[in-house]
This record gives structure tokens, C-alpha cells and sequence, in this order.
């Protein structure tokens, strides 16, 4: 099995259509194939956390995007963050958040913490 260096755009995109056509053909585990498609996986995943990092989102976004999911209201919120005008400050970023904030917000809504803790945009 020869699989060269991805380093390149050219060759990250050369390992992209060769690992697409690999899924499409769905080796079996143990085989040349599947091995070959762990390998290039491995590359095009490095590749892309040095030159396509996807920078995380803003914490106030990530609250709007958690309620927008799971159909939340201002109401849903108060319990997380406190009464419906604290909830509107944060949201309006005139407020910051807390660590307790943060806590409920990770542990009720599943919002990483890191997300919650980065400051903001």
C-alpha cells in the first residue's frame, strides 16, 4: 500500500475523491481497502486541522442555535440563567456570563463549556 503525504490542496482534494470512492465501494474490515481508507482518513483529518480548522462558535450564538433546536423560549431559560430579563441581557450581550450560568447551560443544554467560556465575538 503506497499512500503518499497529504500536504498540499492538490493532494488533499486527490485524497478526498479517493476516499469518497472507497466508502462508495465499502470494504470489509481487515482488507487492503478498508486499511487504505483508515490511512487517508488519518491524512485528510490532519490536513484539515491545520489548514480548514473551523474556529468554535460564539457563546451567546451557541445559546441561540441550542434553543432554536430544541425549540426554547426566554421562559426555558430562567431556570439556566435566571429571571426573564437576566436571560434577555445575555442574550442582548449586556450581561456575561456566569460560571454557575455556564455550568447549568453545559449541563442542561449540552453546550460545551469551552464554547461557553470563549470570549465573545
Amino acid at each position: 500500500m503506497e499512500i503518499a503525504p497529504v500536504n498540499t490542496e492538490s493532494a488533499y482534494r486527490a485524497a478526498l475523491a479517493e476516499v469518497s470512492a472507497l466508502v462508495d465501494a465499502d470494504p470489509k474490515l481487515g482488507t487492503a481497502e478498508a486499511d487504505r481508507l483508515d490511512v487517508l482518513v488519518t491524512l485528510v483529518q490532519a490536513y484539515e486541522a491545520k489548514h480548514h480548522a473551523i474556529d468554535p462558535p460564539d457563546p451567546i450564538e451557541a445559546i441561540k442555535f441550542r434553543m432554536e433546536q430544541q425549540g426554547l423560549s426566554i421562559k426555558d431559560l430562567e431556570q439556566i440563567i435566571g429571571k426573564s430579563n437576566r436571560v434577555y441581557e445575555v442574550l442582548n450581550r449586556k450581561r456575561s456570563l456566569t460560571l454557575a450560568m455556564i455550568r447549568r447551560l453545559h449541563e442542561q443544554l449540552g453546550i460545551p463549556a469551552h464554547v461557553l467560556i470563549a470570549e465573545g465575538l
